[in-house]
């Protein structure tokens, strides 16, 4: 294979792990969007075994991708130059994911300390669990959960370390990344702009202005024209 053959099949194959990253990422947020929303049902009337048992498979699911997306990016980083292509949308999805470690990791800590107070080894336990009101399960939720797919996930196996372990193991993964790759997260700029920001900035007085009501056309939210206190809730609302 001469070199120009090479570099393009060079160029495929990190492309296509660069789109494989981006896909683990996804899958990882809807994953850890539901244990998050889980775990918030912890020490209530509906807590029980099918409960935990879920937040459990969950929770190895997030590690299997988690521990995948982490060689992955470590490898692309390492072996990328500067310049190349790529490398920009590589580390701004590096520092995501860093972000994403951590929340994950105390979603874990919180999880942790709720089973601890509210044990369910025996029958009595279900005692102590707050009641709630609430009348529904959280099956729809795991079963979103376990519906995500990621490009590596049904042909790699990885340990199932307990709770405890999973703790530890995320700050090592984070402390390897930040020493192995230099990305400062100060340089990384955000791809598009956030929601609901207008293009136009208004005035002060734009925002302040309230609708003169005349006696003879009564408008705006005060029906009557010496309405002081109406002018004030209307700028309060």
């Amino acid at each position: 294979m001469n070199r120009w053959r090479q570099s393009v099949v060079e160029i495929q194959t990190r492309k296509r792990q660069v789109n494989e990253s981006e896909r683990a990422h996804v899958a990882l947020s809807k994953v850890t969007a539901c244990y998050q929303q889980m775990a918030t049902s912890l020490g209530s009337n509906i807590d029980g075994s099918f409960l935990r048992e879920e937040l459990e498979e969950t929770r190895i699911v997030a590690h299997k991708i988690c521990s995948g997306l982490h060689r992955r990016l470590l490898t692309l980083l390492t072996e990328m130059e500067q310049g190349q292509e790529d490398k920009e949308q590589v580390e701004r999805l590096w520092v995501i994911f860093l972000s994403s470690l951590e929340n994950f990791q105390q979603d874990l800590k919180k999880v942790r300390a709720l089973q601890e107070i509210f044990p369910l080894t025996q029958r009595k336990d279900r005692q102590a669990l707050v009641n709630t009101g609430y009348a529904g399960g959280t099956s729809e939720v795991a079963a979103r959960a376990a519906m995500v797919q990621t490009p590596w996930l049904s042909i790699e196996e990885t340990e199932r370390p307990d709770m405890k372990t999973h703790i530890k193991e995320i700050d090592v993964m984070l402390e390897e990344m930040l020493q192995r790759v230099n990305v400062p997260l100060w340089s990384i700029e955000p791809m598009q702009e956030v929601d609901g920001v207008q293009e136009e900035d208004e005035s002060l007085e734009d925002i302040m202005e309230v609708e003169v009501v005349s006696q003879n056309n009564i408008s705006g939210c005060c029906q009557h024209y010496n309405c002081k206190v109406g002018c004030l809730l209307c700028l309060l609302s």
